[in-house]
């Protein structure tokens, strides 16, 4: 029986990295997608060595139109057929939002948005034409309210979200899966990169790891789930967003943000 194949994007760590670790473990066969080719070498060999796992190296910068169309070639592509997508790649940035370079904002875009799109397009035709597959679109807690000093990074998150979950609704009765997983604060290289320097000063108790995170994750999506929020505490944070005014939960995510960064 052939082993089924799953695409992560960015896997060269964190979140990333643990989906195709935990998707090697139940018997899948990978393509790991990053911009770091080294990093995703170690990943390669490590899931072939433990796993007997067959993983193809796919090195591609999502932030740029080539970069994407590489990965769109290998969604597309008949042999070795994709069973499921993990759009994972993504970055933040902190600060008042005029004070940051334009450039990076409309980078951070692209990668969240854009790239997210052209790849689930991708993915989802040829998965609909077999009649089996998904897509799990990583999104953020902070996709549910607008968050001050992340405000285009949360903008970027709510985009995700609700975009999967009306194809979500789309794919229904196609037999092809698309779910939201809108995790918290977890323990990546995501605050390194979006210079976020005070993690100290948020406590413990609200911090994930990636492992806690993908377990969820891919719990839910075998039930067929639309959204995925991993954790107790996060899903009242959201549930208590989405109830409340938008001047109320735009104040509290300011100063938890504030806090945090």
């Amino acid at each position: 029986m052939e082993r089924p194949v799953a695409v992560v994007t960015g896997a060269s760590a964190g979140i990333g990295a643990e989906f195709a670790r935990a998707l090697a473990a139940r018997g899948s066969d990978l393509v790991v997608v990053a911009r770091n080719e080294q990093r995703l070498d170690e990943l390669a060999t490590t899931l072939r060595d433990e796993h007997g796992a067959t993983v193809e190296v796919l090195p591609a910068d999502l932030e740029t139109s080539d970069g994407v169309a590489k990965v769109e070639a290998r969604l597309a592509a008949s042999a070795g057929p994709v069973e499921l997508l993990v759009n994972n790649a993504g970055f933040g940035t902190n600060g008042s939002f005029h004070t940051l370079p334009v450039d990076g904002e409309v980078a951070e875009i692209n990668l969240n948005v854009v790239a997210l799109v052209r790849l689930t397009h991708a993915a989802l035709g040829p998965m609909v034409g077999r009649g089996h597959g998904g897509v799990i679109n990583v999104s953020s807690v902070g996709a549910y309210q607008p968050t001050p000093y992340s405000a285009t990074y949360a903008a970027t998150k709510a985009f995700v979200s609700s975009f999967t979950n009306a194809i979500h609704e789309e794919l229904d009765g196609t037999g092809v899966k698309a779910m939201v997983l809108a995790p918290g604060f977890t323990h990546t290289e995501f605050h390194v990169r979006a210079k976020i320097e005070n993690n100290d000063s948020m406590p413990g108790f609200v911090w994930q790891t990636p492992e806690e995170v993908v377990t969820s994750a891919l719990k839910a999506y075998d039930k067929g789930r639309a959204v995925c929020i991993p954790g107790a505490l996060n899903n009242v944070a959201a549930a208590f967003s989405g109830s409340m005014p938008a001047g109320v939960t735009r104040k509290i995510a300011g100063m938890v943000t504030k806090r945090a960064y």
